[in-house]
């Protein structure tokens, strides 16, 4: 089940849970083996109002030991690219699919993206962004309820329920594929391009 679409109520925000109420529900959690093998669960950071919301896969090294999502590599990565869509750290919030770190980083399992993706689901709804960037397949397949790639789906934008969604390249991806770094610099633009000619409503707290 993905984030729900309620008709006529485009712009209205469900209900609001609070990302404190959220992660107090998490707790220390143990609904799947890797709360096992994590040293720290990496919840999420950022403006709880945020206009933008980005999605990764999952924490790695660094996260892991910190408790914070992409502070690592892909994180200076993606700090130099929040720019070129006139955006900074702080406007943001961001989040995984999944909460803990698989052991050596190895890719999330069907069984726990399914026992971490409500919480996902929750924080969206409690953030309710104008636009949900995924960062690389796992994330945009589980936004998206796709089987479709990154390759085949970036450089447009798309609609799920309320949401405008922006699949990307992960930041960590382009340090290996040096060629798909000027496509996410490409989508970044983009990105900012929408929320310049999409400006947040008046009275929108933000």
């Amino acid at each position: 089940m993905g984030v729900m679409h309620i008709p006529g109520h485009e712009h209205q925000k469900p209900r609001e849970v609070t990302l404190e109420e959220i992660r107090d529900v998490l707790g220390n959690c143990q609904l799947c083996p890797l709360g096992q093998t994590r040293t720290n669960l990496v919840f999420g950071v950022g403006n709880p109002h945020a206009r933008v919301m980005f999605i990764g896969e999952g924490p790695g090294r660094n996260e892991d030991l910190q408790g914070e999502p992409f502070v690592g590599a892909a994180g200076q990565k993606l700090n130099g690219l929040l720019g070129l869509a006139g955006l900074r750290r702080e406007d943001i919030y961001i989040a995984n699919v999944i909460k803990c770190r698989p052991p050596s980083n190895r890719n999330p399992r069907p069984e726990e993206i399914e026992a971490c993706s409500p919480f996902l689901r929750e924080q969206i709804r409690s953030i309710w962004p104008d636009v949900i960037v995924c960062l690389g397949n796992f994330a945009t397949q589980f936004v998206l309820r796709t089987e479709q790639g990154v390759t085949k789906l970036r450089g447009r934008f798309h609609q799920t329920g309320h949401f405008v969604v922006m699949p990307t390249f992960h930041p960590a991806a382009t340090i290996y594929h040096q060629d798909w770094l000027p496509l996410l610099e490409a989508d970044m633009r983009m990105l900012g391009q929408w929320l310049a000619e999409h400006p947040a409503e008046a009275g929108e707290v933000r």
